[in-house]
């Protein structure tokens, strides 16, 4: 049925159509016809309609009395020439309005909108009647199959109240509710279906001299009866099961009630979910359920219903308590809560071993029991003002090293207080400590070696030339030969000693924004102009449109030119060398996008056994160096906040460097040139 008609327009007039559908946009969806039959189809099929009829139209005076007697719950609106003969004729056969053919956009709309309302209006009287007339034949059957109940309404509550008081175990409360319900209505049996936590069945959790094999029924959200119960949501009482119509379901409820031994069954539903159902058994007196019985029945089964909910809430919320409260208790970094005043709600099992402190003797106290730095880091957490880093401090009392960081807990921007994770690293900065002077001692015992065998020929040089000199002092050609070789042998020296000292001394890189592409260019010219390798293509790579970085322009070029110079060292005895300099944009994930260098050989590749080290300083394979190229370019990267990786196979190295990017739009800079060789003059 269709309460809210479309409305209909019979006219031959397509201009007319035109208008009025424009017209009746915002107030009505307009179906136009032309045509006598398709306009007798439509009533035929859908009695219920707003139509307007023009009477210009082609049998439109025969048709209108024959419309109007025919389909009476239709409104009919005439429209016609005002003062013709055929809308005053019209008149006489009752039709809802008449109106001028040439009526502006308000009045049609007006009188469109009252017509459905009124055809609403009409329809909503029709079913009121009907509803009316079924409900009084439904009572007189119902009233006749019962016995006269003069009983008076119950009070559940008054009933049951030990339940209420049950909530910290639910199976007690059910049983206690289902012995309430025996006592309150004078049953026999009674039971309750539900879940248990976190189950997808509904069983038997508690009853009342219920038969043995009601215990081993499970109902799931697909059973048919799960099903009736969550849509129809009402009381099923053996006595009318002749008013469910659904013949299906009038056999599936009866079955029901006769494997459980039930006489009525009530759906336990809050907020349109359902969680579960009741059933009674036989009154103690052995009459039928009257009236008053049935009505109170669905009254308790309103308040069981809340006082269920209620219980598995108390259930889910205490089972979700006890395990917060056992993960914050096996935790091992120390948790300290603080409410929005200070005061200590919350100290976990390792906060009481790292402050040597019991939990009751500071939980409801004030935060400047646990020590004043810890104190002054949780009031400046209530306030907003958050350390980025964790603070690091040896306990006075306990001799322990603290690691604290602490963070404000909010609620819409609302301080609700305050929590302070805690870290004992007595441990874990004992063996840095250990680590560090290992690892200072293996610095030295290299450093001296390296130093023993790179200042050791020099020397050697210079020992043999002096002890040559008295012997030779008279030969011209000695003479130079011998100066050159020591001046040789003595800058030998100085860049062995320079090398140690920038590393030993690095320079307070100077940042700021700078095209990456400078610093390859740079790299790459210095890499060339050392003459490591004679015939080596570099080809390069290198992005147009590629962010800007923060940084050292000088301390990256010569970061690039130590890997570049290492790629030509490695490929000095490559038939064909070649080395590959590429820069590009990259993304890492959601994280913000940034420059990748790559500069790819194809020597041999790294040995195993040095590959773990490679970053290590006095790591080199060379017959004459330092090793300190990749530990220099690995301490330039990290003052970046970028991030090296290699991967070397038996095809060649590849070495990356990302780098943290700022967009700069609107850059279209030259980049360097695409293809270099060096050649060795």
């Amino acid at each position: 049925m269709n309460l809210l008609p479309s409305c209909i327009l019979y006219t031959q007039d397509a201009g007319l159509a035109r208008r009025i559908s424009g017209f009746l946009t915002t107030s009505a969806t307009v179906q136009h016809l032309d045509r006598p039959e398709a306009l007798q189809g439509l009533l035929e099929r859908d009695s219920s309609n707003v139509v307007l009829m023009d009477i210009r139209g082609s049998q439109a005076n025969d048709m209108l009395p024959h419309m109007v007697k025919q389909w009476p719950a239709s409104v009919v609106i005439v429209l016609g020439v005002q003062g013709s003969e055929p809308l005053l004729r019209a008149r006489t056969h009752g039709v809802y309005a008449i109106e001028d053919i040439e009526a502006n956009r308000q009045r049609l709309q007006v009188v469109t909108t009252q017509a459905m309302e009124h055809l609403k209006l009409r329809e909503e009287n029709r079913i009121l009647r009907e509803e009316a007339t079924r409900a009084a034949a439904l009572k007189h059957t119902f009233l006749s199959q019962l016995q006269p109940d003069t009983t008076a309404p119950l009070q559940p509550s008054r009933h049951f109240p030990g339940a209420l008081r049950q909530f910290d175990n639910v199976e007690a409360l059910l049983q206690n509710l289902v012995e309430g319900v025996a006592g309150s209505v004078m049953v026999s049996r009674v039971g309750i279906f539900c879940r248990a936590r976190e189950s997808r069945t509904f069983r038997l959790r508690a009853s009342l001299r219920c038969l043995e094999d009601t215990r081993r029924m499970e109902y799931t959200d697909e059973s048919p009866l799960v099903q009736w119960l969550t849509i129809n949501a009402h009381l099923v009482a053996r006595d009318n099961l002749e008013h469910v119509r659904d013949t299906r379901a009038r056999t599936l409820l009866g079955k029901t009630l006769d494997i459980i031994g039930a006489e009525v069954l009530v759906p336990l539903q809050v907020r349109e979910r359902l969680l579960g159902w009741m059933f009674v058994g036989h009154r103690a007196t052995g009459m039928p359920f009257g009236m008053t019985e049935l009505e109170n029945l669905a009254l308790i089964a309103e308040h069981v219903s809340t006082t269920l909910e209620n219980a598995l809430l108390y259930e889910e919320v205490a089972v979700q308590k006890s395990l917060a409260e056992t993960l914050l208790h096996s935790m091992p970094t120390g948790i300290v809560a603080v409410d929005e005043e200070g005061v200590v709600r919350w100290f976990n099992s390792a906060a009481e071993m790292i402050f040597d402190t019991p939990a009751d003797a500071v939980v409801g106290q004030p935060v400047e029991q646990l020590g004043t730095r810890i104190t002054g880091l949780v009031h400046d957490a209530l306030a907003g003002d958050i350390a980025q880093q964790p603070e690091v401090w040896m306990e006075t009392r306990t001799k322990r090293t603290l690691s604290v960081q602490t963070r404000r807990l909010e609620d819409e921007s609302v301080c609700l207080g305050a929590v302070a994770l805690v870290q004992d690293i007595t441990v874990e900065q004992m063996l840095e400590e250990k680590q560090e002077q290992l690892e200072r001692a293996s610095f030295w015992t290299e450093l001296a070696a390296a130093m023993s065998h790179e200042i050791r020929n020099p020397l050697v040089a210079i020992k043999t030339f002096a002890q040559l000199l008295p012997e030779r002092y008279e030969d011209e050609e000695f003479r130079a030969e011998f100066s050159r070789n020591v001046d040789h042998e003595v800058d030998r020296l100085n860049s062995i000693i320079d090398q140690i000292d920038r590393f030993a001394h690095p320079g307070e890189p100077t940042f700021k924004r700078l095209d990456i592409r400078h610093a390859v260019k740079g790299g790459l010219d210095k890499a060339l102009q050392a003459k490591t390798a004679k015939g080596v293509w570099v080809d390069t790579a290198i992005d147009e449109d590629i962010p800007m970085v923060e940084g050292d322009e000088e301390a990256l070029a010569d970061c690039f030119a130590h890997l570049i110079t290492n790629a030509m060292e490695a490929l000095a005895e490559n038939e064909s060398p070649r080395i590959v300099l590429t820069a590009r944009e990259y993304k890492d994930g959601d994280m913000p996008s940034g420059v990748s260098v790559s500069i790819q050989d194809n020597a041999g590749g790294i040995k195993p056994s040095i590959r773990s080290k490679v970053f290590s300083p006095f790591c080199t394979t060379k017959a004459r160096g330092m090793g300190l190229g990749l530990p220099i370019v690995k301490r330039t990267v990290v003052d970046h906040s970028g991030r090296v990786h290699i991967e070397s196979t038996a095809n060649g190295t590849c070495v990356t460097i990302l780098l943290p990017g700022i967009r700069q739009e609107g850059r279209n800079e030259t980049h360097p040139d695409r293809r270099r060789r060096a050649r060795k003059s």
